[in-house]
């Protein structure tokens, strides 16, 4: 028969969700949600730094995005990559903190409003994966208006804003760096029951 413990114990810290990444989650062409050579496919990459500024070797994003027409892609193959578009792809930082996946732009899933890619990321020290936005940059003041108008983007003071919009690059890809705390630090969201709401206490 076991004795009732006279104090309460203090609990203990709550597991961390990694670093494991390099041998448990990363699968084959993960990266790739179209093959080499599709027409309208685009390159987003970049950096993942943690609050000192140190680049992250062994973080995992994911990104789940529209097709261009802004549907919702609702079918699988999204592990086999099979050239079946399904919306969702994995990629895993190299040494330098890096990361890409090659895709199609996402169109606007409503009249008006700011395309964007869905991002979670995973990374060592974190006690729950992390949820953000990189949304497309404007190429015209129609995509202005509707980066102005996004209900999240608007509710930022520019400098914060300016993490969650990717910037393209001379060759036409888009470039979208990630920084876990400290200065410049990305916008990060948190999910419930009521509407989105980003660690500032922003609206989604």
């Amino acid at each position: 028969m076991s004795e009732v413990l006279p104090v309460s114990l203090p609990p203990t810290p709550g597991q961390t969700v990694g670093p494991f990444f390099g041998y448990a989650l990363p699968y084959a062409r993960g990266n790739e949600l179209v093959e080499p050579g599709t027409p309208g496919a685009v390159r987003l990459h970049g950096t993942v730094r943690d609050g000192a500024g140190n680049p992250v070797p062994d973080a995992l994003l994911e990104i789940w995005q529209a097709d261009p027409a802004g549907r919702v892609p609702a079918r699988s193959g999204s592990l086999l990559r099979d050239g079946t578009f399904a919306g969702w792809g994995r990629a895993e930082t190299d040494r330098e903190g890096g990361f890409w996946f090659r895709t199609l732009l996402p169109g606007a899933t409503e009249a008006g409003r700011a395309p964007f890619f869905h991002v979670t990321l995973f990374a060592r020290g974190l006690q729950d994966r992390l949820f953000t936005r990189a949304y497309l940059p404007a190429s015209d003041g129609a995509g202005r208006a509707a980066l102005d108008a996004d209900p999240l983007l608007a509710s930022l003071d520019p400098r914060r804003r300016a993490t969650l919009v990717t910037e393209r690059e001379p060759d036409g890809s888009l470039r979208w760096d990630v920084r876990l705390q400290g200065e410049g630090e990305t916008v990060f969201l948190t999910y419930d029951a009521g509407p989105h709401a980003g660690r500032d206490g922003v609206g989604a």
